[in-house]
């Protein structure tokens, strides 16, 4: 069986040391790549999300948009035109009218509104109310 010298196992215990030294700082390096990478993602999916809502309001700056979009979404009509619904079995009417629709999905790190943020509002404000200025 062969004996290991000191000098073999303090090279030995070196070299473990760095080793492990050195895993745990590419483990940090890979993490950092990692949250990088999905930070870059998300930049890159909200500029996309920003150009479509930039573009959209570019879309309502023109006239005959906001008018397309009222005769089809609210059913309205220019003078002299007539107007007509057609109501189906059940009352209700069929096709356009108005249709709102919400945002199902929010941001990223946000949630919806609950009872206990309108409370913590509500605290806030007490707690710094606005003074009225009496000027005589």
């Amino acid at each position: 069986m062969p004996r290991i010298t000191r000098r073999a196992a303090a090279l030995i215990a070196v070299v473990l040391v760095l080793a492990l030294s050195y895993a745990n700082t590419l483990r940090i390096f890979i993490g950092q790549q990692y949250e990088l990478a999905t930070a870059m993602q998300q930049i890159e999916e909200r500029t996309a999300r920003v150009a479509d809502l930039e573009e959209e309001l570019a879309r309502w700056n023109d006239p005959e948009y906001v008018k397309t979009q009222a005769r089809t979404r609210l059913g309205w009509v220019m003078p002299g035109e007539t107007g007509y619904r057609v109501i189906g079995a059940d009352g209700q009417p069929l096709g356009g009218g108005v249709v709102i629709e919400s945002a199902s999905e929010l941001p990223a790190g946000e949630h919806p509104p609950v009872w206990w943020d309108n409370l913590i509002g509500s605290i806030e404000a007490a707690d710094a109310p606005k003074r009225k200025v009496v000027s005589r």
